[in-house]
């Protein structure tokens, strides 16, 4: 057996710190169906000694040193704790942050590699400690970056990102403004005046665009449907986005681009994978293209691309043990 199979065959040990919220029993889910790894353990402080939905592991009290036992550790505890969990842990294991603690505009973000699974690679191979991205930025970042790095977009106009979320993005704390009474057959603005959290994280790996981010509140479970208008130099088309966008994701990962029409949320619920689209808009000068990035935010908003980069980091094909058929 070579290096590679033996790479691919062996079970690794896995934990997940805060194994109960939502995007803890996505990553929880996702690793109980993995063929490479086994889950040691998976803690919740409210439901510790009860059963978890996989066989013979039951929910434990969080314990750094538990967490040095294993070869890596999912962090998806509230945002503030990530920090406080990587230093209690220590070295050892190798830790995915799925909090913001450590991504781009945290102060934290010089110790650890940001995993944005299809673009970041070699980084995250050799890296003990990576940011999980945003899901929000996933969608922006995995959209634009290309038409970015490819000169495509004109850098002197304003790039507008509109984005809907479904409600489990605002993690599972209960809220009043997120009860089913305030948010079924409503659909809202929030985080205007382009102050929200995850603008810092988008414009870390757009360093060359004018961005302008407004997200909305969906009235649905999951789901992020992100519609950006992009401002793009003379000449430039709809199938040269679609063309820039094959170049970067035609050699694995969970980004698929859509050959006419725009991708739905209904195409990407209850997987991990990234659709995108494009579309030409008439009667507008200068030229301006409509760019669509669908994506489930537990999905590859979180789960699915935490996943990803574990196997980067393992030595594993990209895709292994996530869900990328719609």
């Amino acid at each position: 057996m070579n290096a590679k199979q033996h790479a691919e065959s062996r079970q690794v040990p896995v934990g997940v710190v805060g194994a109960r919220g939502y995007t803890g029993s996505e990553v929880l889910g996702l690793l109980a169906r993995h063929p490479g790894v086994e889950v040691s353990f998976a803690t919740s402080r409210s439901q510790a000694g009860e059963s978890t939905f996989i066989s013979g592991l039951t929910f434990s009290e969080p314990d750094p040193e538990a967490c040095r036992q294993v070869e890596v550790v999912f962090l998806c505890v509230p945002h503030g704790e990530g920090a406080n969990w990587v230093e209690l842990i220590g070295e050892g294991p190798r830790i995915i942050d799925l909090t913001a603690d450590h991504r781009p505009g945290s102060g934290r973000e010089s110790g650890a590699v940001y995993g944005l699974a299809e673009l970041a690679g070699d980084a995250v191979a050799s890296a003990n400690l990576v940011a999980n991205p945003g899901c929000y930025p996933t969608g922006a970042n995995l959209a634009l970056r290309p038409l970015q790095d490819a000169g495509l977009v004109d850098t002197q106009r304003l790039t507008v990102i509109n984005a809907a979320s479904g409600v489990t993005g605002a993690g599972r704390s209960p809220r009043t403004d997120l009860l089913f009474a305030e948010v079924a057959g409503n659909y809202r603005a929030y985080g205007e005046g382009n102050r929200h959290r995850h603008l810092k994280e988008i414009r870390a790996e757009l360093p060359q665009l004018s961005l302008l981010f407004q997200p909305h509140l969906l009235p649905v479970s999951r789901g992020i449907l992100e519609t950006i208008t992009v401002p793009v130099v003379e000449g430039v088309d709809v199938e040269q986005v679609r063309e820039t966008w094959r170049g970067r994701y035609g050699h694995g990962g969970a980004v698929q681009v859509l050959e006419r029409g725009l991708p739905s949320l209904q195409a990407v619920v209850n997987t991990d994978l990234l659709l995108l689209g494009a579309t030409e808009v008439d009667g507008v000068e200068p030229p301006v293209v409509t760019v669509v990035a669908a994506l489930d935010n537990l999905g590859k908003g979180a789960a699915g691309q935490a996943v990803q980069n574990m196997n980067t980091m393992l030595g594993w094909t990209l895709n292994k043990g996530i869900r990328c058929e719609r």
